[in-house]
């Protein structure tokens, strides 16, 4: 069996499935992305180099495309290298986004091309028009349909699609989730777990133990998409409130996603600008930390803040879950497939900072009560997403099944 993957991300979410497949004798993998990563031995990728984005000169609704294109020739230039080479895939799994996608089965046509089906954008029930008072717009619309331009030519061309989600598989129109499996990426539920002994040391030298007061925040950038206005805007009475609680916020000052603050240089610095000084003794930004540092302060953490747009769901919150965190999510859709109030976790409104504050300085004040919400948070993400013993086997089954020309199972 022949595998190619590709994500411009490289690995991005096949990383355990090519671990997987590279020690599996008699099975040869090749990957496409546009940035170096240490590969498994015998795993051959190829590099292409991010092409420039559309100038002024193209069309404003026209660039989503003209950018897809770019990269899905440059992608395609890599696969038609590993076809002249002698390697043609049995099945070859791409993300759905950025337009890697866009030619790959013109270049191999015998091939079973599966996507990573992760976003399909609308103009309702999703990320645009969710905040209050800004509904949306015409604008909104022409620019959705000029992005989802490129997936429904990725999704045309494609076999079949996997999606992490019942909620983002949903997004996607109704003729092309009769060919979709529902399949989450996973979790190392051995390596995200509980630990009584865990330890966080923060820069000033303060060390962070469970049953502290640890209220922890975590995100790729601190932005609008993620809840973070309303995080800051909820410190203020938490801090009152809880004179021995520290907050511990994790992210990098990039806007990931949606729109920019205006007048300042980052959300962060316009949050700070709103609500005014706080401690540095007891708030804490700490940028971006490697992943185990990560596990690290999922452990110590006695209220983990979760918040988020109706948009994909993070990979944070079900490890922060494994870990043993209480979360208090947003309620909106992707949080609310994993997490239900009161049971294995808290939810609370994405816009009333008043009420988050209210729920964390509840979990703090009796931590006992909360337990077996942390404990059934576990077990969620145990019996769900275990990367082991559910996801990845459901993963390389939807593979093989391609490969062997046969229909996958859905799981849905």
């Amino acid at each position: 069996m022949r595998i190619l993957l590709v994500h411009p991300n490289f690995p991005g979410q096949y990383v355990h499935v090519m671990r997987a497949l590279a020690a599996r004798p008699g099975v040869k993998v090749a990957g496409i992305g546009a940035r170096r990563y240490p590969v498994p031995e015998g795993v051959d990728l190829r590099v292409y180099e991010v092409p420039k984005a559309p100038g002024s000169d193209v069309l404003v609704r026209a660039r989503p495309f003209h950018a897809a294109a770019a990269r899905g020739e440059r992608t395609a230039k890599e696969a038609l290298d590993l076809r002249r080479e002698g390697f043609v895939p049995d099945v070859v799994c791409s993300h759905i986004g950025w337009g890697d996608t866009l030619f790959l089965k013109d270049v191999f046509p015998e091939a079973a091309l599966l996507l990573y089906a992760e976003f399909f954008y609308s103009v309702v029930g999703a990320d645009v028009g969710y905040e209050p008072g800004k509904p949306a717009t015409l604008q909104d619309a022409l620019r959705i349909r000029g992005m989802n331009a490129p997936l429904l030519s990725a999704m045309h061309a494609s076999d079949w699609g996997i999606a992490p989600t019942r909620w983002q598989r949903d997004r996607f129109p109704e003729w092309y989730r009769q060919r979709m499996s529902l399949v989450h990426e996973g979790v190392d539920t051995g390596e995200c777990r509980p630990d009584p002994e865990a330890r966080f040391t923060l820069p000033d030298g303060t060390v962070l133990r469970p049953g502290d007061e640890v209220v922890t925040y975590v995100a790729r950038g601190l932005e609008p998409y993620r809840g973070f206005p309303t995080v800051m805007r909820a410190l203020p009475p938490l801090l009152e409130a809880r004179p021995n609680a520290r907050v511990i916020l994790v992210g990098g000052d990039e806007t990931s996603y949606g729109r920019a603050p205006q007048g300042h240089a980052s959300w962060r610095e316009a949050m700070l600008a709103e609500v005014g000084p706080l401690d540095p003794a007891r708030v804490h930004f700490l940028g971006k930390i490697p992943h185990p540092d990560l596990h690290a302060l999922f452990r110590v953490s006695a209220a983990h803040i979760y918040l988020t747009v109706p948009f994909v769901l993070s990979w944070s919150v079900l490890e922060a879950m494994a870990c043993g965190a209480l979360v208090i999510g947003s309620a909106t859709p992707p949080v609310q497939e994993v997490i239900e109030d009161g049971r294995n976790g808290l939810l609370t409104d994405l816009f009333d900072p008043p009420a988050l504050a209210r729920r964390i300085a509840a979990v703090l004040a009796d931590p006992a009560a909360h337990a077996p919400m942390r404990e059934r948070a576990r077990k969620t993400v145990v019996e769900r997403y275990d990367l082991a013993r559910v996801t990845l086997p459901r993963q390389l089954a939807v593979v093989e099944a391609l490969a062997a020309k046969r229909r996958p199972k859905t799981y849905a």
